[in-house]
């Protein structure tokens, strides 16, 4: 039976006890209340043209609707396959979500449930999709939000769906608007031979070690204060802040991984309160780099190394893992990770990672975790000591 209209308190339990009255047993239920419209959905077995009468009077007092539908049960042992699908944009016009679930459609899958995430900075909804494989769905929901402009994230709505306990982030172009190295060149007045390494590192005549090396060597002699500086300098990105607030009410152990300096990413996990920081340490003689480093280099295989000992050390699987970056150098680490977000990222990235974000606030990641934007709100206003009458 599906009963609509204003919705009126104790509804539900008036329909329940005329339910247990008749000895019907209920099989499913669901509700959602959109601006006090009600949509209430209850499955029961039997069906008795008395218990049909009892439940019609009960809607009718209310002034609602309610319609009734034989439906054939479910065989036995089926097993359909379920996702949660997340789309965001800014703007999410009407035309990319009637092309996003025309793809839904086609691909054999059927929309069971759709809740607004979030309605600013940026416009989000979660989709319950059940009835498609995985990966079909999610390689056409891939082409079609390209095609639109939007950002779709396809995760499968199981036990880790919202288990996620540990996040993992890259610093430089994520975390931060910056790239902490060459903001340092520019201040030692290098920064041109800085670019001419990282180009030689991209066309592939270098690797991450060797740029990094050769880099590293041109800042010989330079006092070690000038590192908390960069750290002044450099911007987080909009949104980091109430991120890192969010992920540590959730209890979710958070970590920062770069593949600069220790020395700078450092204050940037002290600030946000972040639990771990790992980076490169260069090496620091008589309160002067010396042009070295030490240690193993933090490189693409180091981060998701890194990754692979937070999650142990966390303990934690790595399906319960989140991992963000934006260039190559996070492709192993996004790979490895339960769900690996590319952070406006280079195209490679892009088509690599399990959901892509391009909206500038990284606070966005935590609508993929199926946290709508009124609970991150009621969250900060309770640490504000408002409650939720206003009172302080």
């Amino acid at each position: 039976m599906t009963v609509t209209g204003r919705d009126h308190p104790g509804l539900t339990a008036a329909l329940c006890a005329a339910l247990e009255q008749h000895r019907a047993r209920i099989l499913d239920m669901e509700q959602v209340v959109i601006r006090d419209r009600l949509i209430l959905g209850i499955l029961v077995s039997g069906d008795q043209p008395a218990l049909r009468d009892d439940l019609t009077a009960i809607a009718t007092e209310r002034s609602m609707q309610i319609e009734f539908e034989l439906v054939a049960s479910r065989p036995a042992g089926r097993r359909i396959e379920r996702h949660s699908v997340v789309v965001l944009g800014q703007p999410l016009r009407p035309s990319a979500i009637a092309a996003l679930t025309g793809v839904i459609a086609a691909a054999g899958a059927n929309i069971d449930r759709i809740e607004r995430l979030s309605r600013y900075p940026i416009t989000s909804f979660e989709f319950r999709v059940s009835g498609s494989d995985g990966q079909r769905l999610r390689a056409g929901l891939a082409k079609e939000a390209a095609r639109q402009h939007v950002d779709v994230a396809v995760q499968p709505a199981n036990l880790y769906r919202r288990a996620k306990r540990l996040i993992v982030i890259d610093v430089d172009s994520t975390l931060v608007q910056d790239e902490a190295i060459e903001v340092l060149a520019d201040m030692l007045g290098c920064a041109d031979k800085v670019r001419e390494i990282t180009a030689r590192a991209m066309e592939g005549e270098l690797d991450f070690g060797e740029a990094l090396r050769e880099r590293v060597q041109l800042f010989a002699g330079c006092p070690v204060e000038v590192l908390d500086e960069v750290r002044t300098r450099l911007r987080l990105t909009p949104g980091a802040d109430l991120l890192a607030r969010t992920l540590r009410r959730l209890g979710f152990t958070t970590a920062i991984v770069s593949g600069g300096f220790l020395r700078i990413v450092e204050p940037l996990r002290a600030e946000l309160g972040l639990d771990y920081a790992v980076a490169n340490e260069l090496e620091v003689r008589d309160g002067h780099l010396t042009g070295r480093l030490v240690g193993n280099i933090v490189d693409r295989a180091g981060k998701a190394e890194a990754l692979v000992s937070l999650a142990e050390r966390a303990g934690v699987s790595l399906q319960q893992t989140v991992a963000v970056g934006d260039g190559a150098n996070d492709l192993d680490m996004l790979n490895t990770a339960g769900l690996g977000i590319a952070f406006n990222a280079k195209p490679i990235v892009r088509a690599a990672a399990d959901t892509t974000v391009n909206v500038p606030y990284l606070d966005a990641i935590l609508f993929l975790l199926g946290i709508t934007r009124e609970e991150i709100e009621a969250a900060e206003l309770d640490a504000a000591g408002v409650l939720r009458d206003g009172r302080q």
